[in-house]
């Protein structure tokens, strides 16, 4: 804090600093979002490939809290749109990625990331922690699942087969960890 000419503290230099290392973790968390899109495995049977995005998702939400957590899952969208090398490779990248059979996953990023941090931000444990992540994932599964049912016009059976059912063992370990890494870790952001 400093002290102005009239001799009352003044809290801008605490918030300037606040604001660029917000932006820090903003920039950060989308890139760790960006990382983890590209250790996807192509499954023969469903144009949705199982990557570590969902993981980097809730974890960001976990550990930057709910505003920061969805800013960094927006601007991973921004930075895709805008033709940035984001998006798992195994799409076409850009705004195609968004329209295409992963798009509602996708859109959802920035929602579970709040909803995680949200849930979370109540209490950091473990357990906590695998609520919120399983709350922020039926999210994601749930707009996945609308969406590739709508583009696809494929039936209730074929919608679970190619986009939800083989990826719920992995989701399970994804939500551990991110719940057992958040709860573990001191709240850096206090």
């Amino acid at each position: 804090m400093s002290i102005n000419v009239a001799g009352k503290y003044s809290a801008a230099p605490a918030k300037a600093y606040s604001i660029v290392w917000n932006t820090v973790f903003v920039i950060a968390g989308s890139m760790f979002i960006a990382i983890c899109a590209h250790i996807a495995v192509p499954l023969p049977f469903s144009p949705v490939p199982m990557t570590l995005q969902p993981f980097a998702v809730i974890l960001m939400g976990m550990m930057l809290g709910p505003v920061a957590g969805s800013a960094a899952a927006a601007a991973y969208l921004f930075e895709g749109l805008a033709g940035a090398p984001v998006f798992t490779t195994h799409g076409p990248g850009g705004l195609l990625q968004l329209l295409g059979p992963t798009g509602g996953y996708l859109m959802s990023y920035p929602f579970a990331a709040a909803i995680a941090g949200a849930l979370f931000a109540c209490r950091r444990t473990f357990f906590a922690g695998a609520l919120a992540g399983t709350a922020a994932m039926a999210l994601v599964f749930l707009s996945g699942a609308v969406w590739f049912a709508t583009l696809t016009h494929a039936p209730a059976h074929a919608v679970w087969i190619a986009s939800v059912a083989p990826f719920l063992p992995g989701e399970v370990v994804k939500i551990c960890a991110a719940a057992g890494i958040a709860s573990a870790l001191p709240n850096f952001r206090n």
